[in-house]
């Protein structure tokens, strides 16, 4: 019995369950600074966990109605080229190199302290937005195709050298560029996105050879029941609380992650 892993799939599992945040900013900071795993093989593994669970949710906003699959379309326009030139990138460097790990960790730490940032400002920027849109009779946004196929790529290259990105910053985004969009099909099509990305992602890292199974299968199985049990709690627990521990968590690991 791997019960470490299985407690930290379902730790992972239930905070994804209480606040919607992916666990790719949890999973790849908990591997390396709790397991000892190194940057490039807590990405791949986590790529792959990522995928996994967030075909769950995806389906559940599929089923809802809360999927706009045109942006689904345009956003993976962009990211699968980005995370294609990502993982070449990585290929050439040498995945299990000091140099390919050190960026990794470099940009992974960055890029969780922009996500803890996001994740605080979250609300603030919905309010704004939704107050400086909300004129009746106001003409739709246009489709905004470009810019969208150029937040996509952007997010396949985070994802792929660091696991992180769709979640909190693809959202942030998505509600910048698309401002008059209800809140839930916003998150629903990011998750919805996020599924090819982190797929394509995870089997590209798998070729490199940078993806635990032993470490993944115990993750999974300990993620199915704490997801279950989080969004059960979801509505008996203060947001507000939740969001600000989260992004203090994020920030802290982002911070050990550049010091280390």
């Amino acid at each position: 019995m791997n019960t470490p892993e299985i407690l930290a799939g379902f730790v992972v599992g239930g905070i994804v369950g209480l606040t919607g945040v992916g666990g790719g900013a949890l999973m790849t900071p908990l591997l390396i600074l709790l397991f000892g795993v190194h940057p490039s093989g807590a990405i791949g593994t986590d790529l792959l966990f990522a995928a996994a669970t967030k075909s769950v949710g995806a389906a559940v906003h599929g089923l809802g109605h809360t999927v706009d699959w045109r942006l689904v379309w345009r956003l993976a326009s962009g990211s699968l080229p980005g995370a294609g030139l990502a993982l070449a990138c990585l290929g050439s460097l040498g995945v299990h190199g000091a140099l390919a790990n050190h960026i990794s960790a470099l940009i992974l730490g960055v890029v969780l302290i922009l996500a803890a940032t996001a994740l605080l400002i979250r609300p603030w920027l919905i309010k704004t937005i939704r107050h400086d849109h909300t004129v009746t009779n106001a003409p739709p946004i246009a489709p905004r195709t470009g810019l969208t196929i150029g937040l996509g790529f952007v997010l396949g290259i985070l994802v792929s050298i660091t696991s992180v990105g769709s979640g909190a910053l693809g959202t942030v985004a998505l509600m910048l560029l698309y401002p008059r969009m209800p809140a839930a099909r916003v998150v629903g099509s990011d998750l919805a996105h996020a599924v090819p990305l982190t797929l394509l992602a995870g089997i590209g890292h798998w070729m490199l050879g940078t993806v635990s199974l032993s470490l993944l299968l115990p993750l999974l199985l300990g993620s199915i029941p704490g997801i279950i049990l989080g969004s059960i709690a979801a509505s008996r627990t203060p947001e507000t609380l939740l969001r600000i521990g989260l992004a203090g968590m994020l920030a802290a690991s982002g911070w050990f992650i550049l010091a280390a």
